[in-house]
């Protein structure tokens, strides 16, 4: 008799246990972050969103000085021609024409406007560098691909934010604040806060390696998301 009641106070709260876990509701999914793809020449773009090589150029061996990134716009191409010195490329993005130079720090332009001057820049005397310069333009969520550069990166952000997390941590880079990583630290990017990220990203990296690497030995740890 008393094996029988036991049996049925089991049943009976196996029988609620089970109705509580079905009644539970269950958590609505994550939207997953928009994964953008590797930068693309810009003569393959098809949107304004995206990261846009828009030029390279090799700068060989740089001085053994502190070297920085100085960034100047122009009202046209001659004019920003006229000013441009070794170290120098001239190119359109975001709207404008840019004078963008690796190297000392130029003096201010006569016909142009100073935006900012980034440095010093992280590079090896005894390498061979090549300039490459793109245009970075992504919705708050996106998220780059695992990655890493064969000499430093350095962004300028002229609208938005993008959050940066290297195994070092993370870094924000918005107007106004600038960000650097060194060569080899592997990275993703997030665009972060409420309007879109747009600007200008030098990777100097190294002539005689690739620019990126993709790198699957290393995952972020969502510091940028939270």
């Amino acid at each position: 008799m008393c094996e029988h009641i036991l049996f049925r106070q089991s049943a009976l709260a196996l029988l609620f246990f089970s109705g509580a876990l079905a009644a539970r509701p269950q958590a609505e999914p994550q939207p997953q972050p928009q994964k953008l793809e590797s930068c693309k020449p810009v003569s393959e773009r098809t949107t304004p969103e995206g990261c846009w090589i828009l030029a390279s150029k090799p700068l060989g061996r740089l001085p053994a000085k502190e070297l920085f990134w100085t960034l100047d716009v122009y009202p046209d191409h001659g004019s920003a021609q006229a000013a441009s010195g070794n170290g120098s490329t001239v190119l359109d993005a975001l709207g404008r024409v840019w004078l963008l130079t690796v190297g000392d720090k130029p003096a201010l332009p006569s016909n142009g406007k100073r935006i900012t001057q980034i440095g010093p820049l992280p590079v090896k005397a005894d390498e061979e560098y090549t300039a490459q310069y793109r245009e970075s333009m992504m919705n708050p969520g996106a998220v780059s691909r695992t990655h890493l550069h064969s000499g430093p990166e350095i962004f300028y952000t002229e609208a938005g934010e993008t959050c940066l997390e290297t195994p070092s941590g993370k870094q924000v880079s918005r107007p106004g604040q600038d960000v650097i990583v060194p060569e080899g630290e592997p990275m993703e990017l997030m665009a972060t806060g409420t309007e879109p990220r747009r600007g200008l990203v030098l990777v100097l990296h190294s002539s005689s390696k690739p620019h990126t690497t993709l790198v699957t030995d290393w995952h972020s740890s969502g510091l940028c998301r939270t």
